[in-house]
C-alpha cells in the first residue's frame, strides 16, 4: 500500500466511525438515537484506532494535517511529502463522510434538525466566541500532538506510533475538552466533510457555516506547532 493511499484510507476510516456514530445518535429513527455524548466519543476513538491500525505500517498514520506539520517541525518527516499527505487526509475525510451519508440517507430524510445534520459532517461551537473557540481547538490539538510525538519518536516514547494509546487520548479529549467546540483537533476531519455537506443534496439542510470553518483549521495547526516547540525543548534540541 502506498503512503498516500494509506493516509486516504486511514482518514476515511476515522470519518466512517466518527461521522457514523454522530449520525446514529442525532438522526431520527436510528437504533442509537439520543444515546449521548459518551457513545459519540467512543465511536470517534474506535475510528482513530482503526485508521491508525490500518495506515501505520505504510505511512506512519498521521491522519491529521496538524500532526504531519508537527512532525515536519521536529524534523521527523520530510516537508516535501507534506502536500501529498494533507491532500490524502482531506480526500479520505471527504470519502468517509460521503459513505456515511449513503448509509444514513433515509434517516436524513426523516430528520428535520438542520444543525444535527451539519454536525455529522463538521464541528460548530456550543457558544460562539471565536477567540475562545480557537483556544479550545489549540489546547486539544496540543495535547493530542504532544502525546503522538512522544509515542512516535523511539528515543523518547513508546518506540512506535501505536493505535490504542492514540485512540485513548482521543477518547479522553472528547470526554474532557470536547464540549465547547466538538473537538475537531484535525483540519482535514472538519474541512473535507464540511465541503461534502456543502455539495450534497441534503433535504432541509442549513448553510455550512463557512464563517466558522477557519477555527478548526487554524486552531489545530497552532496547537500542533506549540506541541512541536515544547517537544523540541523537552528533548533538548
Amino acid at each position: 500500500m502506498s503512503a498516500f493511499f494509506a493516509e486516504f484510507l486511514g482518514t476515511a476510516m476515522v470519518l466512517i466511525f466518527g461521522s457514523g456514530v454522530v449520525s446514529n445518535v442525532v438522526l431520527n429513527q436510528t437504533k442509537g438515537n439520543n444515546s449521548g455524548w459518551i457513545v459519540i466519543t467512543f465511536g470517534w476513538a474506535v475510528g482513530v484506532f482503526t485508521g491508525v491500525l490500518i495506515a501505520a505500517p505504510y505511512s506512519g498514520a498521521h491522519l491529521n494535517p496538524a500532526v504531519t506539520i508537527a512532525l515536519v517541525l521536529v524534523n521527523k518527516f520530510s516537508v516535501s511529502l507534506l502536500p501529498a499527505y494533507i491532500c490524502a487526509q482531506i480526500l479520505g475525510a471527504m470519502f468517509g463522510s460521503l459513505l456515511v451519508w449513503f448509509a444514513y440517507k433515509k434517516h436524513f430524510e426523516v430528520t428535520n434538525d438542520s444543525d444535527a445534520k451539519m454536525a455529522i459532517f463538521c464541528t460548530s461551537p456550543s457558544i460562539r466566541s471565536y477567540g475562545y473557540n480557537l483556544l479550545t481547538e489549540a489546547i486539544g490539538t496540543f495535547v493530542l500532538t504532544i502525546a503522538v510525538l512522544y509515542m512516535a519518536v523511539p528515543e523518547v516514547g513508546l518506540g512506535s506510533l501505536n493505535a490504542l494509546p492514540v485512540a485513548l487520548v482521543v477518547l479522553g479529549l472528547g470526554l474532557s475538552i470536547g464540549g465547547p467546540t466538538g473537538y475537531a483537533i484535525n483540519p482535514a476531519r472538519d474541512l473535507g466533510p464540511r465541503f461534502i455537506h456543502f455539495i450534497l443534496p441534503i433535504p432541509g439542510k442549513r448553510n455550512s457555516d463557512w464563517k466558522y470553518s477557519w477555527v478548526p483549521i487554524l486552531g489545530p495547526i497552532i496547537g500542533a506547532s506549540i506541541a512541536a516547540l515544547v517537544f523540541l525543548i523537552s528533548a533538548g534540541a
